[in-house]
């Protein structure tokens, strides 16, 4: 066993002498066994508490193996369970395997084999919890959790993901480069009955025609092609999801093959005349709206149906810092870094830039900062990259103000400015500011503002 990891075992056994047995060998292995000698007192204890092994009696006065077994499973879905049964109970421990008891052992205990089965299911559990930690992970990069902001126009587009994801119909993304269109795709298909199945990307712009055809085609067997021919991306995706990445770029002639292969359920690779049956889902995407009247009808009147679009980041500013932070932590963990928090003033300035890349760019320029920290302080203003600094300068007549700044220190930088701009003339200030010259006094004296 790993020497990291200590497995716990239930032995529900009434036979004091086998328990000791296989309690004495199975401790001596660095297992953690609890023993009982009846059934009431198995269940306390799988009601109170997770084991990765229960080794039970199967049939006995005291210990109903089957009812500890449904709670086991109950309370841990991947338990590991061996019946410990007698001769004439090998009828009944068939039917308790084909109700998921991992095997049984006829007495006397072969405690070698007992271990042994123990370790095959252990190793089954490794692996089980590793793909649902593998699906955890992809859900949460590439599920709805990958999707940051909770700003009107991303509860639109979450919205749109769920009605669109059940469905098998065409969907098209718009939206600006580094909007998060493929995030966006992945999460219709793994919020979708095809969740299971492949995802596959064909990148439809800055290739040649030709590319993009066997790309998506493949090839029947001929000259320089294997005797088997080249599989196309389209088979690929067969029962999964295409993602078609700009479309729009696709030539009248692939259009309508798409089109005809959402509709028939078939393609064709090149150089051949034999249709091959597939099922996928067409997921497309655009970096700037359609023009409906340069696309191919077929393909026209099946993406229209559902179209998702994408707000730019500068449409929706409130969201930064939720994408901040996330981007902080997601690269601080994968570099094994401490979380680093941002001073208030390296947030607005985030938050005044424009960012013409989007989230992308917002990604990458929060990793380089974080990689630049090292986590040994906060981010500052100083660790933002000079382009940002220079582009999100406010102009001479601006005030702008940090989200979550209070209202005493509002009204303190909002007079400190408006006196700047006044020329520290007071009577203009007051008049500026809408109050009275008495009000404006006692306002300086307040925040010693001189």
């Amino acid at each position: 066993m790993a020497s990291d990891f200590v497995a716990t075992v239930l032995l529900a056994e009434s036979d004091a002498e086998v328990a000791r047995a296989v309690l004495s060998y199975l401790a001596d292995r660095r297992y953690s066994v609890e023993w009982v000698d009846d059934g009431e007192k198995a269940y306390n204890l799988l009601d109170s508490r997770l084991f990765d092994v229960l080794v039970s009696e199967l049939n006995r006065p005291r210990v109903q193996g089957m009812r500890l077994m449904k709670l086991a499973k109950d309370r841990n879905p991947e338990v590991c369970i061996v019946f410990v049964i007698e001769k004439p109970d090998i009828e009944l421990a068939t039917e308790a395997m084909r109700a998921g008891a991992y095997d049984f052992q006829i007495k006397p205990v072969n405690l070698g084999k007992l271990e042994a089965v123990i370790q095959r299911g252990l190793e089954h559990q490794r692996l089980v919890y590793r793909q649902h930690e593998l699906r955890r992970r992809l859900d949460e990069y590439y599920g709805l959790g990958s999707l940051v902001g909770n700003s009107r126009q991303m509860v639109k587009v979450y919205n749109a993901v769920r009605q669109a994801a059940p469905v098998a119909t065409p969907v098209l993304i718009q939206g600006e480069t580094g909007t998060g269109k493929d995030l966006i795709a992945q999460a219709i298909h793994n919020n979708s009955p095809r969740r299971d199945e492949p995802f596959v990307k064909v990148q439809c712009g800055g290739s040649s025609e030709q590319a993009v055809d066997a790309a998506l085609f493949g090839y029947a067997s001929g000259a320089g092609i294997p005797p088997t021919g080249q599989t196309g991306r389209i088979e690929l995706a067969d029962h999964g999801t295409l993602y078609l990445d700009e479309i729009g770029e696709l030539n009248d002639r692939q259009q309508e093959k798409i089109a005809e292969l959402v509709k028939r359920r078939k393609t064709t690779r090149l150089r051949s005349n034999k249709p091959v049956v597939v099922d996928v889902r067409v997921v497309g995407s655009v970096n700037s709206p359609l023009d409906w009247n340069a696309v191919n009808p077929g393909l026209a009147e099946l993406l229209k149906a559902t179209v998702i679009e994408v707000p730019a980041l500068r449409d929706r500013r409130e969201d930064i810092p939720l994408l901040v932070e996330h981007f902080v932590r997601i690269t601080s963990e994968a570099n094994n870094l401490p979380v680093a928090g941002l001073t208030r003033h390296a947030m607005d300035l985030l938050m005044r830039y424009d960012w013409p890349e989007n989230v992308r760019e917002l990604k990458n320029i929060v990793q380089g900062i974080v990689l630049a920290v090292r986590g040994v302080r906060r981010i500052d203003v100083n660790d933002v990259p000079d382009h940002i600094r220079r582009s999100a300068s406010y102009g001479a007549e601006e005030i702008r103000l940090p989200v979550g700044v209070s209202m005493q220190e509002a009204e303190k930088a909002i007079i400190e400015e408006t006196m700047k701009a006044c020329g520290h003339n007071k009577e203009a200030c007051a008049k500026t500011l809408g109050i009275g010259l008495r009000t404006l006094y006692r306002k300086l004296k307040q925040y010693d503002i001189r």
